[in-house]
């Protein structure tokens, strides 16, 4: 059954990520008796999160995870532990906003930062020969949406290492999707570990930053990577001393996702990747192909010659999508693994209308 907007009246919504499907009602997190413990993460972890960030670190491929509140909270703390010793700061250019916000701490620190061309090891060797004393940091998404490609991660490994760095990967998008070995059948590989189990790599020049809300629907985000260095930021980190814990909830909700994926996450994503393979022809059938997203369940439409108008023409048909400005206004549908075909012909129904709409008036469609 798929999910409807809170609204309720046969609203679609194409604005959640939550890719998997995966929600945790409070029944099934079990009873609690505070939301937090009112400790410092230094002090007492919440209960539980030990155990949970150990089988995440299993399943990202990883020695040790440690979890934060947020994405926000990871990267600025990471950042300000970072950049003592660091000789620069090397940003992949389409690099998300948050791990760039992290980044600024390091700025302020008086660590130089430059950006290289996104997704290009290339750039990234020749940006890597500029830089002087100190180890290079080189900072990048695992899978970016916009494009639609996953980040040529062996290649900057390669690189990194050469130059003595460490390769700090926001993992959000691909963390639950992305997992080994990729077939027909299982299109986006198996067990949903991220960008190291897609490629096969591991190393201590590694480490991942991941929001759990996104697949697992679990709102906390977790650092991970070899044993030494998640140790070190335990130790140097601010917001664990400074800052509240994730909640209890939201741990408990993260180990509920890692037990609902070793159950059943190979069958959501083959529906995911179903799922998204049938939006991407109903679309093409109506004379509409997506500019970006590929396999991956967030779709970019074209520019439309006035999205936000379709945008609206949607909203008043009670389909609910994403309208971005890059640079110019485009339209974005997010798929998730609980869409029903009948919701994604609909849609794809809907857009047709509204992008011929004052033009060429409305284009019988029927689903």
């Amino acid at each position: 059954m798929s999910r409807r907007g809170a609204e309720g009246g046969g609203r679609l919504d194409f604005a959640s990520a939550l890719y998997l499907g995966m929600r945790h009602p409070w029944a099934a997190l079990g009873p609690w008796s505070s939301l937090t413990t009112g400790l410092p993460a230094v002090l007492e972890p919440p209960p539980g999160a030990g155990a949970a960030a150990r089988r995440l670190a299993r399943l990202q491929g990883c020695e040790a995870a440690l979890f934060l509140p947020s994405t926000l909270h990871l990267f600025w703390d990471l950042f300000g532990v970072l950049a003592p010793g660091a000789g620069a700061v090397l940003v992949d250019e389409g690099a998300y906003a948050v791990a760039r916000w992290g980044v600024e701490r390091a700025r302020c620190a008086g660590v130089p930062v430059r950006a290289f061309r996104h997704h290009s090891a290339a750039g990234l060797r020749r940006a890597l020969r500029t830089i002087g004393r100190g180890r290079p940091v080189v900072v990048c998404d695992g899978f970016c949406p916009g494009c639609g490609r996953p980040a040529p991660l062996p290649e900057y490994l390669d690189a990194v290492r050469a130059a003595g760095g460490l390769l700090v990967v926001d993992d959000t998008q691909a963390l639950g999707i992305w997992g080994e070995h990729p077939s027909p059948e299982f299109p986006y590989g198996r067990g949903g570990g991220g960008s190291l189990r897609r490629w096969g790599i591991e190393g201590p020049e590694l480490l991942l930053g991941a929001s759990l809300a996104k697949g697992f629907g679990a709102p906390l985000a977790a650092l991970s990577g070899s044993r030494d260095q998640v140790e070190r930021f335990a130790a140097e980190s601010r917001t664990r001393v400074h800052g509240s814990p994730p909640s209890i909830p939201a741990v408990r909700a993260a180990a509920r996702a890692l037990a609902l994926n070793r159950a059943r996450g190979d069958r959501l994503r083959a529906r995911l990747a179903a799922a998204v393979e049938g939006f991407r022809g109903m679309l093409a059938e109506r004379g509409v192909r997506p500019i970006a997203g590929g396999g991956f369940p967030v779709q970019t439409l074209p520019a439309l010659a006035d999205a936000a108008a379709v945008h609206a023409r949607l909203e008043a048909e009670g389909i609910r999508a994403v309208l971005r400005a890059a640079p110019g206004p485009v339209l974005t549908f997010l798929l998730r693994a609980d869409h029903e075909e009948h919701d994604l012909a609909r849609a794809a129904c809907a857009v047709a209308r509204a992008a011929r709409a004052g033009n060429r008036g409305k284009t019988p469609c029927h689903t």
